[in-house]
């Protein structure tokens, strides 16, 4: 048995950052293996506010899908009320509040790709209104008197916020301790997060004691930089993935695109995606990097996000897709995004047909292309930057080695 507690430890710990506390967590995982309780309730919460995921989003989801893999039970846990109250985690200022519609549409779009990744048939999906919207004023007075507002005040953004005579609102004082009644409610083994909400998840350890529960572990895992990363000085540097940062590789994009963004991950940066989120076993991925072959090893990558997201199938024509019109000269993709713009007397503007077919993000950018010799118009290399097109169907393509297709239709 101690070996196979070994290797379960091992999955477990693999990519994670704090792990509180590991005693327990052990003599759980020791009980389990030995029959003398059923499976840990392994609890993640996720609070709606934004309907999109991306690979970012999917490192704490692929350890859920470890833990159910392992036979665990895990609780899917959508916050759908304490969204409501906004989770000020990383935040100079208090965050807007949402609408319960905002939220549960959200919700449902979260469900949706999260299953992607984690197994349905051995998900249990909970609101935490459930619980939440049942508590009385007194039940909410009795919650607060177990946490100190010292306490409460050590997290650093409410910190930085106090320091500097910035509002810190008693709303938000309040979502740290319903976060953690979720996991009271529940009766969680151990609770999952990013490395940001290590505050919070501590939180929720300290309550379970305090109702008389044995407390949870705690597990983070870190924040996964986004595709502009570089390994810099023994370490790695660049924001967080964000769809704000335009640094992302969303779960829903279209394979090509998918794939064509996990070819652009930095060579030096390519194994921490491989740690926290390829199936590989770390043994598999110690191999591939002791014998780096960085192009090889993003195919390998690319094919499998495609494959998990989509479908093998769609992987393998991701890839051919990808040979033919980033790595070929001629190479047309078979499907692109049909646009149209209207045109003055003189025609459309190139900077501007640029812009509308959504391969530039601003004129000025697109004027920057043309300079570079980024821009073809019909599979000719546009070099004007003052050209006019007239009305009729054209073919754009942007870039270099990455390159953007579109067509895009002149009407007056």
């Amino acid at each position: 048995m101690e070996d196979t507690l070994r290797s379960h430890l091992d999955v477990i710990a693999r990519g994670a950052v704090d792990i509180a506390s590991l005693p327990e967590l052990e003599a759980r995982l020791r009980d389990y293996l030995a029959g003398k309780r059923g499976p840990l309730r392994v609890k993640a919460g996720f609070d709606p506010t934004r309907p999109d995921l991306h690979l970012g989003h999917c490192v704490l989801m692929q350890k859920l899908r470890q833990f159910q893999d392992l036979g665990h039970q895990v609780i899917f846990l959508i916050g759908d009320y304490t969204a409501l109250v906004g989770d000020p985690t990383g935040q100079n200022d208090a965050r807007p509040r949402l609408t319960r519609e905002e939220v549960l549409a959200a919700a449902l779009t979260y469900q949706e790709q999260a299953f992607k990744i984690l197994d349905r048939e051995r998900t249990e999906v909970r609101y935490n209104s459930e619980w939440l919207s049942k508590l009385s004023m007194l039940d909410i007075i009795d919650l607060t008197s177990k946490r100190t507002l010292a306490r409460t005040l050590e997290r650093r953004d409410f910190t930085e916020r106090f320091e500097q005579h910035r509002d810190i609102y008693l709303h938000e004082l309040l979502y740290p301790l319903l976060q953690g009644y979720d996991s009271v409610a529940l009766d969680a083994d151990i609770e999952l997060g990013g490395t940001d909400q290590l505050f919070n998840l501590t939180v929720g350890r300290d309550l379970m004691a305090r109702y008389n529960k044995p407390p949870q572990s705690v597990l983070t895992v870190p924040i996964l930089e986004g595709l502009d990363a570089r390994f810099i000085d023994n370490k790695i540097v660049g924001k967080k993935m964000s769809k704000s940062a335009g640094n992302y590789i969303g779960v829903s994009e279209p394979p090509l695109e998918m794939y064509r963004k996990c070819m652009q991950i930095d060579d030096t940066v390519l194994y921490r995606f491989f740690d926290l989120l390829s199936s590989r076993s770390s043994a598999e991925i110690d191999a591939l990097r002791a014998a780096p072959s960085p192009l090889e090893h993003k195919r390998l990558f690319a094919v499998e996000m495609v494959s998990r997201f989509h479908s093998p199938a769609l992987a393998a024509q991701a890839e051919a897709e990808f040979r033919k019109v980033y790595i070929g000269d001629e190479g047309i993709p078979e499907q692109i995004a049909e646009f149209s713009a209207q045109a003055d007397d003189a025609g459309l503007w190139i900077a501007k047909a640029l812009s509308s077919a959504g391969l530039a993000p601003s004129t000025s950018e697109g004027k920057r292309m043309i300079k570079q010799g980024w821009v073809e118009v019909d599979q000719k290399r546009v070099t004007d930057d003052t050209l006019r097109l007239p009305v009729g169907r054209y073919l754009l393509r942007t870039g270099s080695k990455s390159r953007k297709f579109a067509y895009l239709t002149v009407v007056r």
